[in-house]
């Protein structure tokens, strides 16, 4: 089995994933390409010590971009918005 902290990359932290944890209590994070929804159920849980009722993922393909003549393109990722039971809470900082 992978480590749940390859699992999880990062969580995601914007003005829609911040109204969803206050609403739904939904977290959002950046999660491994080739991680399916029991592993990063199983993974959130371990890593916070809280219990997920669902996960919906999604495959966020990369922007194009151009510097000069130059054409490229951001890498493709996968986002999983977790959702917990109402009295567990995820502590996430904004590092400034």
């Amino acid at each position: 089995m992978k480590d749940a902290r390859d699992i999880i990359i990062a969580p995601i932290i914007s003005e829609n994933s911040m109204e969803q944890m206050e609403e739904n209590n939904t977290y959002t994070f950046k999660v491994a390409k080739n991680a399916n929804k029991v592993e990063i159920r199983n993974a959130v849980e371990e890593i916070f010590k809280v219990k997920v009722i669902n996960v919906n993922t999604m495959n966020v393909r990369g922007k194009k971009r151009r510097l000069g003549f130059h054409e490229g393109k951001k890498p493709d990722w996968k986002k999983a918005l977790v959702t917990l039971t109402e009295d567990d809470e995820i502590e996430i900082y904004e590092g400034l």
